[in-house]
């Protein structure tokens, strides 16, 4: 960040800080906006938090329900090369 861009703000006797507009419009933070607070050694970083927790495969493997037989791979490819078609097709107007 040059020293144009720079600007300052108080800790209130709550314990609040205003970040500048000009932040906050480039980052899309509205009221609201849920931040993860970390301190580094460079300071305080602040970031937005994540929608969602992080998952593992392995925690989530099997969550959705499917009746019916089993797709092979080769059906499993036709899908993805028929849906990469359709795609492809439709940005193409």
């Amino acid at each position: 960040m040059s020293a144009e861009q720079k600007s300052t703000t108080t800790v209130s006797t709550k314990g609040q800080v205003i970040l500048p507009k000009a932040i906050r419009e480039r980052l899309g933070w509205r009221a609201g906006t849920e931040l993860v607070v970390e301190d580094t050694a460079e300071g305080v970083l602040l970031k937005a938090k994540p929608a969602f927790a992080p998952t593992r495969p392995k925690d989530v493997f099997g969550s959705l329900s499917y009746k019916g037989p089993a797709k092979s791979i080769a059906d499993m490819e036709a899908g993805i090369a028929a849906e990469a078609k359709r795609r492809h097709a439709r940005n193409r107007h």
